[in-house]
């Protein structure tokens, strides 16, 4: 059951990265079209920059007050950590019950 459990939260993950891939991107293109200055300190590559995952791990895009990239980003915000989450559980689901 737990190995069951395991792979439950592989799926979450997997699901997670899907939304990931669809929602980041149109929110760096929504801070590259009207905030270019918050955009470019992310660096060329900004989809998987450390500095930009940061930034939306902590969930700073709510203090622009801008509601589309909040209608963005949340979803991003959201399908990241339960990815993270959901990976951090299966791990430890597997090492509780996977070395048997």
């Amino acid at each position: 059951m737990g190995m069951f459990l395991a792979l439950i939260c592989i799926a979450v993950a997997i699901s997670g990265a899907m939304a990931f891939a669809f929602f980041w991107p149109m929110a760096l293109v929504h801070l590259r079209d009207r905030h270019g200055a918050l955009h470019s300190s992310f660096g060329d590559f900004a989809f998987a920059s450390p500095a930009a995952l940061a930034w939306l791990l902590r969930g700073r895009y709510r203090g622009l007050r801008d509601t589309g990239l909040s209608g963005l980003a949340t979803p991003a915000f959201l399908a990241l950590w339960s990815m993270i989450l959901a990976l951090v559980a299966a791990g430890v689901l597997y090492l509780i019950f996977g070395t048997r």
